[in-house]
């Protein structure tokens, strides 16, 4: 007679051996049909593969499963989720060491590929040959690099080398666009996401994802302007600062592309990048179509690209063009939106190497002539008889004076 059994697993198991909060708690039962879950009240919720919600706590609960690789990319796949399957065959076929544990109900630790030995010695190792076959593990892995990176986590060099391998035969390639944005997004959420850039750099990976972003490392800029001098080291760092801040997902994204143009910059202007900031426009698009980026990263990139170095010079801008750049943005109807934007412009300032730490009084005038251009009304008296442009004009040349006086030259 079958014996239905059940452990914890996955993220959990790992985080609560490293001392680090435990969010989701995943499950996996072995023993089981999905007949047997739903008598207990459980709610089928997986399409590709039986996973079961539990009836009081909402948690997952997932049949142990083999996976066989029947055809490239991710979808290339057959699961067999019968009640012999064994929980060391689950573990078997999942990504790294680390994430390759289970706890039984009476607290045992099931360890069979080392992964407690690999959280010591800090290190994301596969767990299998069995890891090239999904090319989502990539990802995956550049999405743990940056979340562990700060706890001195680093890659083993034979995982590092399958992943190149994936890459080289052309698995990444195969990826749907949808779940590549998504471990891209989570991986900026992380805190150190340059290292998961790095690691997509690394094996190769960026390039065939994000070539726009890859092309920008080994261009040059002008060292007394950028001290670390290669192009995509200052977005790393960029990026970094906007980790270090608390940035959203979207400014981060918008940090990420929002230099994409010093990459077309034409070799004889090199290394000034002249025009960089439409230049950059074409490859933001193309990249985020590529990614199917959702429509706020992709705005927010595109105002960064064309706007950020018109914040830089924000203690010098004319009250007229301030305005200009608060109509072009749309920042009196989209005042958060502008906010991020001057995030994005403060962390690009601030991803330069030794200037982490300067000041950034640009932001600071910038703000304050749209606050008293937004301030700013028309009375009755100063409504009456106006339509259409008129009452806009008329508007207008209110927020000029208003900016003029909270920003003078």
């Amino acid at each position: 007679m079958r014996r239905m059994e059940t452990y914890l697993v996955g993220g959990a198991v790992r985080d609560g051996l490293l001392g680090r909060p435990v969010g989701e708690r995943d499950w996996v039962v072995v023993g089981a049909t999905p007949a047997d879950l739903e008598a207990q009240g459980f709610r089928a919720v997986g399409r590709d593969f039986p996973v079961f919600l539990h009836p009081e706590t909402d948690e997952e609960y997932a049949l142990a499963r083999l996976e066989r690789k029947v055809a490239p990319g991710y979808h290339g796949f057959t699961t067999d989720f019968a009640p012999t399957v064994t929980l060391e065959q689950d573990l078997a076929r999942r990504d790294l060491t680390v994430n390759a544990m289970a706890r039984a109900a009476d607290g045992r630790l099931i360890d069979p590929h080392g992964g407690r030995a690999d959280l010591e010695r800090r290190v994301l190792r596969h767990v299998s040959p069995a890891f090239v076959e999904d090319p989502v593990r990539i990802l995956r892995v550049a999405r743990f690099a940056a979340r562990f990176a700060p706890l001195g986590f680093s890659i083993a060099p034979e995982t590092m080398a399958l992943m190149r391998r994936m890459v080289d035969e052309g698995e990444v390639d195969a990826l749907v666009p949808e779940r590549v944005w998504r471990e891209i997004e989570r991986a900026l959420g992380e805190p150190q996401p340059r290292a998961a850039i790095e690691t997509l750099r690394a094996c190769g990976a960026l390039r065939v994802l994000l070539p726009e972003l890859d092309a920008l490392f080994g261009v040059p800029q002008p060292p007394q302007h950028h001290p670390e001098v290669d192009s995509g080291e200052h977005v790393l760092l960029a990026l970094q600062a906007a980790a270090a801040r608390g940035a959203s997902v979207p400014v981060r994204f918008a940090v990420l592309l929002h230099d994409l143009g010093k990459a077309l910059t034409p070799r004889e202007e090199l290394p000034r990048h002249i025009a960089h900031e439409t230049r950059g426009l074409a490859p933001i698009e193309a990249a985020c179509a590529r990614l199917r980026a959702p429509q706020e990263h992709r705005d927010l990139a595109l105002l960064a690209s064309r706007f950020h170095t018109h914040v830089h010079r924000g203690l010098e801008l004319r009250p007229a063009t301030l305005l200009e750049m608060y109509e072009a943005c749309d920042a009196f109807r989209r005042p958060a939106r502008f906010a991020e934007l001057l995030e994005v412009c403060e962390c690009d300032a601030r991803g330069r190497l030794g200037r982490e730490a300067e000041p950034y009084p640009q932001r600071a005038r910038v703000e304050a002539g749209l606050a008293a251009a937004a301030a700013v009304q028309l009375d009755e008296t100063e409504r009456a008889g106006l339509v259409g442009p008129a009452y806009g004009e008329r508007l207008r040349r209110k927020r000029l004076a208003a900016v003029e006086a909270a920003c003078p030259k």
